[in-house]
């Protein structure tokens, strides 16, 4: 058995609590391309992970039609991330977009913050740099790469994508795969079932992600696939520290899954309207709070 490295095992353990998350069990099925995007970073990786996770018989490939689940090992064996890194990473993300965390932190800091062990810092700095959110500094520490989102740029955000995401839908080449749409309906329904943790907002907000950009992308528009990747990259730490309830997350899930029904029966003018009723109603909902934590 070859020995894992250290980005193979923390992948492995993110695949595994997406399973945890999903309620999957054994007998039930990965693909490789759907974890990859879930997780954010390339097949690479993924598939190493995946490797090493067959080798310890987790899973077992079969040709041409995915991977099977064969048996989950314990919470406690090791394998899985502790639910702490997903907690510290919700905290860092409230206080980088609170402006509490400066531009550059060390590998010390991010542990005495976040009451972290060397490891678990390592690990949340790793994921952060797979995500493009950090870089490691020549020598020492580490740079985020995207600044705080004030109110001023978040608004910016919101009209620029109000002006490309509901036009999406309607462009000529627009296409999305019927497996695609199994999918994000499949992970809506079941985010509406579990449980809200803390922690949820990263898996929630990586859902939402994967949502809109698989619709820039069924436009086979590179330059529509190309900004919304981006846009996504600039709102995820806002997103991690979600603030808008419980409620806001099945509305959310409940105007998505609604979107989806008309682009399965080609009714796209009607999925674009109500692209742009979601994004207005999501920018408006944002000012407000704003407006009334200031108060």
């Amino acid at each position: 058995m070859s020995i894992p490295t250290r980005l193979q095992q923390e992948i492995a353990g993110r695949i595994l609590q997406l399973v945890r998350d999903d309620a999957l069990d054994a007998g039930a099925w990965l693909n490789e391309n759907a974890t990859a995007r879930r997780l954010g970073v390339s097949r690479t990786p993924v598939r190493a992970a995946l490797d090493h996770l067959a080798e310890q018989g987790v899973v077992r490939r079969h040709l041409n039609k995915g991977i099977e689940i064969l048996k989950l090992p314990a919470a406690g064996d090791g394998a899985l991330p502790p639910e702490q890194i997903d907690l510290a990473m919700v905290r860092l993300a409230h206080e980088r977009e609170s402006g509490l965390l400066p531009d550059e932190v060390s590998e010390l800091e991010v542990m005495r913050r976040y009451e972290l062990g060397r490891p678990e810092a390592q690990k949340l700095l790793a994921r952060l740099a797979d995500l493009d959110m950090v870089e490691r500094k020549p020598g020492y520490g580490w740079r985020f790469l995207h600044e705080p989102r004030d109110q001023h740029l978040r608004d910016e955000s919101y009209r620029f994508r109000l002006l490309i995401e509901p036009m999406a839908m309607l462009e000529p080449g627009f296409r999305l795969d019927p497996a695609w749409i199994a999918e994000m309906r499949t992970r809506h329904l079941e985010a509406l079932q579990r449980p809200w943790r803390e922690s949820s907002s990263i898996a929630f907000y990586e859902m939402n992600a994967d949502f809109h950009e698989g619709l820039a992308a069924a436009t086979g528009n590179r330059f529509f696939h190309s900004a919304m990747r981006r846009q996504n990259q600039l709102r995820r730490l806002s997103n991690y520290d979600w603030d808008q309830g419980l409620e806001r997350v099945r509305v959310n899930c409940t105007e998505h899954l609604g979107m989806l029904d008309h682009l399965e029966a080609g009714e796209n003018e009607v999925a674009s309207a109500l692209m742009r009723s979601h994004l207005l109603r999501a920018s408006k909902l944002k000012r407000m709070q704003k407006v009334e934590e200031a108060k």
